[in-house]
């Protein structure tokens, strides 16, 4: 992780998903004390979106059909 010395963040690993099907939904959760969801952003087929782990978000949950890459690997979640 890399920090970025101007506003004192901590930068993550970076996701790519893209969705498969429409509909798919993407919650953000935070870190702390309590998970809590933070944000929530919906794709439909074809939409691909970026998202950075960073010092507020400490998981991301996907629920519908998409293609997952992290720097780990491919995926792909669906029902």
């Amino acid at each position: 992780m890399e920090t970025d010395l101007n506003k004192g963040e901590v930068l993550g690993d970076f996701i790519i998903v893209k969705a498969l099907e429409d509909g798919v939904t993407i919650i953000g959760l935070t870190r702390g004390k309590e998970t809590r969801f933070h944000h929530t952003e919906k794709l439909d087929q074809g939409e691909v979106m970026i998202f950075q782990f960073t010092q507020h978000t400490s998981a991301i949950k996907i629920r519908g059909n998409a293609e997952i890459l992290t720097k780990h690997g491919q995926m792909v979640a669906g029902r």
